[in-house]
């Protein structure tokens, strides 16, 4: 099993930063692929960035440019550089991962999320 915790949510002033991090601990080795999704109140939870273990990354098209998924391996760590954020940036923000024995699209862990807040 892996369990994922996320940490780095807050309350930050458009235009302003963050930087989200997301530790993963137990069967780490079973890990590949890992993202961060959102999920704003009243929406569906949708993926904002994804990185493999090789480290191709895609994002949301909202996001391009503005936010950077990393990953440091040896620290079973996957990062997510928030920059010049929007209002419509405000949501919980879930880190995934994806065990590499399962070859479907979806994730298989979860950490419990952390919300971003952006005021205007």
């Amino acid at each position: 099993q892996v369990q994922l915790v996320e940490s780095g949510g807050g309350l930050v002033q458009a235009g302003g930063s963050l930087r989200l991090s997301c530790a993963a601990s137990g069967s780490i080795f079973s890990i590949n692929a890992m993202g961060w999704y959102r999920q704003a109140p009243g929406k569906q939870r949708d993926l904002v960035a994804g990185i493999t273990s090789g480290g191709s990354s895609n994002y949301a098209d909202s996001v391009k440019g503005r936010f950077t998924i990393s990953r440091d391996n040896a620290k079973n760590t996957v990062y997510l550089q928030m920059n010049s954020l929007k209002p419509e940036d405000t949501a919980v923000y879930y880190c995934a991962a994806k065990n590499k024995a399962r070859l479907g699209p979806g994730m298989d862990y979860w950490g419990k999320g952390t919300l971003v807040t952006v005021s205007s």
